[in-house]
């Protein structure tokens, strides 16, 4: 490797230049020398015109295999030579001819590189690299004894885009090998990696990539980084699995029969190119405004990388460019690192909530929306998150109450980490609603408050990737809960309507329950259950405890004569449809939330 690297690029190289092992057995010979000699002086670049913009590797490519063959013969007739000072003057002229044929070689290579730019772009080698990696170096280990009608793009059925690719790496390793074989590697190297390094920079550039360093990034606001967020998510993707992996094959068939050429190849190409895509998720971390709500950007790198880190171990698992993935196992690490801060920043912002205002009408809270539409947007990233919380050591969460906890999971020793901590995240939200609901001076209200927002987070629940989380056991006693709930609302809130039914002995007694009725109902006039089926199930609740009781007392004491209408205001389906009015609040909703993330809520 270090001869490789370190050959000399004069016009005169010594002759221990080219004193390698070839395949070919030619000994020395004055005719064996002429008739290299008549072949490599053909295509000698300073020699004709036609011969300077004409090139070996055409239509058949039998001169191209002759002139490689001669070029193999040639090396060991100067091995030869070598051992024999009396010949140094023919050790001379060989190495002339070496000379002259390498720079025809390095002008093919060069060319077909460039004129092969559209059929070996990353996206075409990529896709012929993920059908045809194994059985391409194996074609090419025996490629100089296949004729042309019998190489590995002959007879099958591929396009005509294929068929030249197959035939333009296939040309490009002839030459690698040959300049190899004859200590000519860095020569080769030099214009393989100026040509490839520009393609990789230049698809990275359309990508949208930009070389940012942390200075310019802690510059910005966070509109500015989440807009190269985004354009980072689209662009790993296709640079791992398109451009990297595309390259990556490439350098292994070009320089197949020189593995640790093909490794440094591909870290010239792209090592540079790869470290500037994979530390930017490492200087989003560093990012001194980061809050909760920018979590979501985090995860989705995070998960970027998880996704694609079987291609990027393979493809970056070389010496030469395992920097890249120490980069990447870096950037995965601080993007754990500052998940977990923010969601134990989530967790201390629910704990240290002490809003004593009440929303009116006892709607679903404003806390109560963004702790649940964030646990439903951070459900969607429960693979990653289980691992990130698998080993999370912090002291904020104390142990669940084991009833609790049993409602996760039939048994308490399934339940996952992150269904803990979202149990545990609710249980806080849960806590802080008593709280809240302590706040009403009617106690029925306190009830209808809690109902609505334990229902609200059992919808929330139940439409998302939550409920696989949190267990369907969970729901159903939190359904309970807010029937429960329901319940003691309409046992406190109407009683007095109840109890005056109760008291109807005679016409007279029907003040009593107007009375009752008009008070209970003002006083509910804005209180509100924004569910509509939950609206509707507390309306037919309430009118099947409530109608058919009034209406055997109606039937029975009302007589229908004059000046009852006074004392009787309401036949049973003036109640039903009175019914029918509430729970619909007058812009009392309490549908405001105190924070949101930036993807919006639900309808809910």
């Amino acid at each position: 490797m270090r001869t490789a690297f370190n050959s000399s690029a004069n016009t005169t190289p010594s002759p221990s230049h080219h004193f390698h092992t070839s395949e070919s057995s030619t000994p020395f010979s004055q005719e064996n020398m002429e008739i290299a000699k008549l072949l490599i002086t053909k295509w000698d670049l300073h020699g004709s015109d036609l011969c300077k913009i004409d090139s070996l590797f055409t239509g058949d490519r039998k001169e191209a295999k002759a002139f490689i063959k001669t070029v193999k013969d040639l090396q060991t007739m100067m091995n030869s030579l070598a051992s024999d000072p009396s010949k140094s003057h023919l050790l001379i002229s060989a190495q002339d001819l070496m000379q002259i044929a390498m720079k025809r070689l390095q002008k093919e290579f060069y060319q077909i590189l460039t004129k092969n730019r559209a059929v070996l772009d990353p996206e075409s080698v990529s896709n012929r690299s993920s059908s045809s990696r194994a059985s391409t170096r194996s074609s090419l280990s025996d490629i100089e004894e296949l004729s042309d009608e019998d190489s590995p793009v002959a007879g099958n059925s591929i396009s005509e885009e294929e068929k030249m690719s197959e035939n333009a790496m296939t040309d490009l390793r002839l030459i690698a090998d040959c300049m190899n074989s004859t200590g000519y590697s860095k020569e080769c190297l030099k214009i393989y990696k100026i040509m490839r390094k520009s393609i990789v920079d230049k698809a990275l550039y359309h990508l949208g990539v930009e070389n940012l360093n942390i200075s310019q990034v802690q510059k910005m606001d966070w509109d500015a980084i989440e807009q190269h967020i985004k354009i980072w998510l689209k662009a790993v993707k296709i640079a791992v699995q398109t451009i990297f992996n595309g390259e990556r094959f490439l350098c292994d068939t070009v320089f197949f029969s020189a593995p640790l050429i093909a490794e440094s190849s591909f870290a010239e190409v792209c090592r540079e190119s790869a470290m500037n895509l994979f530390i930017f998720p490492e200087h989003v971390v560093k990012y001194k405004k980061l809050s909760p709500e920018k979590i979501f950007r985090l995860l989705d790198m995070y998960d970027s990388i998880h996704n694609l880190w079987p291609e990027i171990n393979f493809i970056f698992s070389i010496k030469s460019v395992s920097i890249v993935k120490s980069q990447c196992e870096t950037s995965v690490t601080r993007l754990r690192e500052a998940i977990r801060l923010m969601l134990g920043e989530f967790e201390a912002a629910i704990q240290k909530d002490m809003l004593k205002s009440v929303v009116t009408g006892g709607g679903v809270h404003p806390l109560t929306r963004y702790v649940m539409n964030y646990l439903v947007f951070l459900s969607d990233y429960s693979g990653s998150l289980t691992e990130i919380i698998s080993d999370w050591k912090r002291s904020i969460q104390p142990p669940l109450p084991t009833t609790y906890v049993s409602s996760l999971s039939p048994t308490a020793d399934q339940v996952s980490g992150l269904s803990v901590w979202l149990g545990w995240v609710v249980l806080m939200l849960f806590c802080k609603l008593d709280a809240k609901a302590e706040l009403y001076k009617d106690v029925s209200l306190s009830y209808l408050f809690l109902a609505n927002n334990i229902n609200y987070v059992v919808s929330k629940v139940k439409a998302s990737c939550l409920k696989l989380l949190l267990g369907d056991l969970w729901v159903v006693k939190h359904e309970e809960k807010v029937n429960q709930y329901i319940g003691n609302y309409e046992r406190i809130g109407w009683s007095k309507v109840f109890s005056s039914i109760q008291e109807i002995k005679q016409i007279g007694c029907f003040k009593g329950f107007n009375t009752a009725f008009e008070e209970t109902y003002r006083r509910q006039a804005e209180w509100v259950v924004p569910d509509l089926k939950l609206r509707e199930a507390v309306k037919v609740s309430l009118a099947r405890k409530l109608v058919p009781t009034y209406q055997e007392v109606y039937d029975k004491y009302n007589g229908g004569g004059r000046g009852e209408e006074a004392v009787v205001r309401y036949a049973p389906d003036d109640l039903r449809n009175r019914l029918l009015e509430l729970l619909v609040g007058s812009g009392a909703t309490g549908s405001t939330s105190a924070a949101s993330h930036d993807r919006g809520e639900g309808s809910n």
